[in-house]
């Protein structure tokens, strides 16, 4: 099919779907995703919709697949005209084109406005410019573009809930490189202005030597990292927050015990690499499940986490088991959200119990919290 399709759509309508068509219509805007321009088509049926990012290279032959096998009709925008296109009965192509009234711009498309995020593209950063997500002039480069955004909703989702906080006193168990914990901290001390303490610890000796020495480079005084195992962390009664990202297996156990102990406010938990109940799960009832690796794999992180997440009910967090980043970006992908209400739901017990029992496994954080009766 030969047809003219304008340079620089912002956005358009493919319609008047042909006999047979599982689709009822398109729609075409242009939008930025990953840091680049691309046509965003949206394909509907009578009860869902279908989203693909098209480079703007290939739109034309996108385009040209849709009129072949769906459509007769379409329209598409510039910023100074509009063309209209029909597919008659014997497939010959009538076209016009007319000018615009008034001038399309790419903000008039819903979807495309610029995200305002917490720390903005421009902003000076010195861990992110470290980090490499930034350059020297606080432009994001275009392969970090999706961990930019990663990091911004890591703030985000902590933003929300300390709006009414003036400080803060946070420990980040298993830091590793901390790179998520210097930026916390600049957004919190830097942007936010309160009175923040993070303590970061790890048990890579030369982890926390780095560490330490970037905090002293930026100039964060109450930043500071030591090296010690989790399970020895002695009680602080003065923690407002817990942070553990990817602390692994069983880590993120001994970490949200401490912060039950501690009666910490907040908790933020990126759980990862659930060995325990992978390596000990017995339970004839999921065997058509357990017998498949990867599917035991999964199935014994989902287990864990919801283990997890009801026990912090129980000892009286409001508690949400969200998406942290796209699982495209990566597979380890949940974040545990617990507030501390001090309302606790002793009804998920009976629960918990039944879950381990059929499970017939050990669970680090069911045997801390249940044997030691905190």
């Amino acid at each position: 099919m030969e047809i003219n399709i304008p340079d620089n759509i912002i956005k358009g309508v493919i319609s008047s779907k042909k006999k047979d068509s599982k689709y009822e219509k398109c729609h075409l805007k242009r939008v930025t995703f990953s840091h680049e321009d691309v046509i965003q088509f949206s394909l509907y049926t009578e009860k869902q919709v279908f989203h693909t990012n098209v480079s703007l290279n290939d739109v034309k032959d996108k385009i040209i697949e849709l009129l072949d096998k769906y459509f007769n009709n379409m329209e598409l925008q510039t910023s100074d005209y509009t063309y209209g296109y029909r597919i008659t009965s014997k497939g010959k192509v009538l076209s016009n084109k007319h000018l615009n009234k008034e001038k399309v711009s790419l903000v008039d498309v819903n979807n495309n406005r610029k995200k305002k995020y917490l720390i903005e593209e421009g902003t000076i950063v010195e861990p992110l410019i470290d980090l490499g997500v930034m350059m020297k002039d606080g432009k994001v480069t275009k392969a970090q573009y999706d961990k930019f955004r990663q990091i911004n909703r890591f703030l985000e989702i902590i933003d929300d809930n300390i709006k009414d906080e003036r400080s803060l006193n946070i420990i980040d168990f298993g830091c590793g490189k901390s790179y998520l914990t210097f930026i916390l901290y600049y957004y919190l001390v830097r942007v936010k202005k309160m009175d923040v303490k993070i303590t970061g610890l790890d048990l890579k000796e030369e982890v926390i030597h780095d560490c330490n020495k970037l905090a002293e480079k930026y100039g964060y005084k109450n930043l500071h990292f030591y090296c010690g195992d989790i399970k020895d962390y002695a009680a602080n009664t003065n923690i407002d927050m817990i942070v553990t990202l990817h602390a692994c297996d069983t880590a993120t156990d001994f970490a949200l015990y401490h912060a039950i102990n501690m009666h910490v406010k907040y908790i933020f938990s990126v759980p990862c690499c659930q060995h325990e109940i992978n390596n000990n799960i017995e339970t004839t009832y999921m065997h058509s499940v357990t017998k498949f690796g990867i599917l035991k794999e999964r199935l014994s992180a989902i287990l864990t986490d919801a283990i997890r997440a009801n026990i912090l009910q129980y000892y009286g967090y409001k508690t949400q088991v969200m998406e942290f980043v796209d699982i495209e970006n990566s597979p380890k992908n949940l974040l545990v959200r617990a507030i501390l209400t001090n309302n606790k739901n002793t009804n998920v017990k009976k629960e918990i119990d039944s879950l381990m029992k059929e499970l017939n496994t050990p669970q680090t954080l069911y045997d801390l919290c249940f044997k030691n009766n905190i």
